[in-house]
């Protein structure tokens, strides 16, 4: 748990967690592990507890024609060991790679990404 598998988000142009949109399922932690799937190339997560790890609540400007709108963000825990798996980078990104967890604040500085690090560190001791 000293490293953080995150995406270099093509749309967003930012550092993020691995993830993606529900689109009207009601079992959110598979839909983490697929996203997770389909965003790594990562064929075994291990789901460290399947209570939610994080809420992230917050707005997403207007793009082309949506209207400005409330973005959920339900975060789960999932372990992936970084020598039984191969990255391979979906078209959603510019690149994957597995950061060192006292860097990720360098790559993403946004609030919930302090509030996820330091919960993480919590787990370490």
């Amino acid at each position: 748990r000293s490293q953080v598998l995150m995406t270099n988000h093509k749309k967003l142009n930012m550092w993020l967690q691995l993830g993606g949109h529900a689109d009207g399922i009601d079992d959110l932690i598979s839909v983490a592990i697929r996203e997770a799937k389909e965003e790594s190339g990562f064929d075994n997560f291990v789901i460290v507890s399947e209570k939610i790890f994080d809420l992230d609540i917050h707005e997403i400007s207007a793009i082309s024609e949506g209207p400005i709108h409330l973005h959920y963000d339900v975060r789960f825990l999932l372990e992936a060991y970084p020598k039984e798996n191969r990255i391979i980078v979906s078209d959603e990104s510019h690149d994957v790679q597995w950061i060192p967890l006292d860097k990720v604040l360098k790559l993403n500085s946004e609030s919930s990404m302090h509030r996820m690090v330091k919960k993480t560190f919590a787990l370490l001791r």
